[in-house]
């Protein structure tokens, strides 16, 4: 055996001992002294230690991190940031006035061009059957696990009964010492509603502020199935068979304006309102009755709310969905509303108009994170132990306390393998 003695200033590394016949692999380590600069050399390794394995290992611990927080809160007081780069924005405005100056229509696939996208169609259909299946399942397991909100903040916890960590913000918490009122809470804080106005015609005239009582509110997401193909008699839809034109910014042929239908009575859309939206989920029926079926039901829900947002990401893709900058309005279709009623960072400037930018999937789908419990009927959670507790979103928890597997997706930020110790232990840990 022939031996290669490997010796460096910071690091000693043992003899490696390799027969003839084996190749070296270079690997180049950073070593760093004190009165010098980083440089690289190069050093023998054998074949546990390769290049081949470091990638693996990163990319491992990459793809499937042990803990992470959660994603940092944007502030009030600044405008959320762009989905598209300005500079992307800039150039694409730029080549569409050369067009138009030239007389060229501006190129556009659909369902830019107001033509439904027929693989989607499919996809919308899935996500208004999911989005049912949401809503019921939800009802039915807020009649077996315990959610509770605070009256002045917005702030829920799933469990027997609330927790006692004081972090409420909301009015009047400083005579509180900053603890929350908790009261029964209901699906809507569970799956926070986001609406959005119905048109008939999306390509058609735009909705005003003196005209905003004359369209429905419904949820953005069936607002989105709707526009991707999805036919309810309830709320009907344009269809178009020609493509619209547009010269830059302006529309030069959209097919003429058609009258839209008058709207149904209330009567006639209960039963679908109960369906799709979240306010007429306390309806529920068919309890689950024993244990086996509490954790199907959890199961069934947590799946459900899973194939909705990946099932929404891939619509936004391609269907047009605008969110204001500056607060939480979302408006479904190629541009936003006129309606003057945003409240947010100096609305006073706008005149209460919304700051109209691309949305994502976090804005339609809001991220509503509770405190995660491992355990919901044994030790509660302590102020103290907080920074050994993980989080998990409000519909993940509430499957999860109802007997569901935790998805893989959730795991590290849920901090499951962190061991949480007694009060009188914290103090002595690193």
């Amino acid at each position: 055996m022939e031996t290669l003695p490997t010796r460096v200033n910071c690091f000693s590394f043992p003899e490696i001992y390799r027969p003839k016949s084996f190749h070296p692999v270079k690997v180049k380590l950073l070593l760093y002294k004190q009165s010098t600069e980083p440089r690289a050399r190069t050093i023998c390794a054998c074949g546990e230690f390769s290049l081949e394995s470091l990638k693996k290992k990163k990319k491992y611990y990459e793809n499937s991190p042990q803990n992470v927080d959660l994603p940092t809160v944007h502030p009030k007081s600044k405008k959320k940031p762009y989905v598209v780069p300005m500079k992307k924005m800039v150039a694409e405005a730029r080549e569409a006035r050369a067009l138009a100056e030239k007389g060229i229509d501006k190129p556009l696939e659909p369902p830019k061009n107001g033509i439904l996208v027929p693989e989607l169609i499919p996809v919308a259909h899935t996500v208004l059957e999911n989005w049912k299946v949401l809503i019921k399942g939800l009802s039915q397991l807020l009649t077996v696990v315990s959610v509770y909100g605070c009256s002045k903040c917005s702030q829920i916890h799933i469990g027997p009964t609330g927790h006692e960590i004081q972090d409420c913000t909301g009015s009047g918490s400083n005579r509180r010492n900053s603890f929350h009122k908790w009261v029964k809470g209901s699906v809507n804080d569970v799956l926070v509603p986001i609406e959005s106005y119905h048109q008939f015609d999306p390509f058609g005239r735009r909705v005003k502020h003196e005209t905003r009582f004359a369209y429905d509110r419904i949820p953005a997401v069936v607002e989105l199935c709707i526009q991707a193909g999805v036919d309810l008699p309830e709320y009907p839809s344009r269809r178009r068979t020609e493509p619209i034109r547009m010269r830059g910014k302006k529309v030069v042929y959209n097919g003429g304006y058609v009258e839209e239908p008058k709207p149904r009575r209330a009567e006639d859309c209960t039963s679908l309102l109960y369906e799709l939206d979240t306010y007429g989920a306390h309806l529920a029926q068919n309890v689950p009755s024993s244990p086996a079926d509490m954790r199907k039901l959890a199961e069934s829900t947590l799946k459900a709310y899973m194939t909705v947002r990946s099932g929404v990401q891939e619509l936004m893709k391609r269907y047009s969905v605008k969110a204001c900058g500056y607060c939480s309005e979302v408006h479904v279709g190629p541009w936003g509303h006129n309606v003057k009623w945003c409240g947010a960072f100096k609305h006073q400037w706008r005149d209460g108009k919304h700051g109209w930018q691309d949305a994502r999937v976090d804005e339609v789908l809001p991220l509503n994170y509770v405190w995660h419990m491992r355990d919901p009927y044994g030790t509660p959670i302590k102020a103290a132990l907080k920074r050994y507790y993980g989080k998990a979103l409000a519909v993940v928890e509430l499957c999860v306390q109802a007997g569901a597997q935790i998805p893989d997706v959730y795991r590290p930020l849920m901090r499951l393998d962190i061991i949480i110790p007694d009060s009188e232990e914290a103090r002595l840990v690193a």
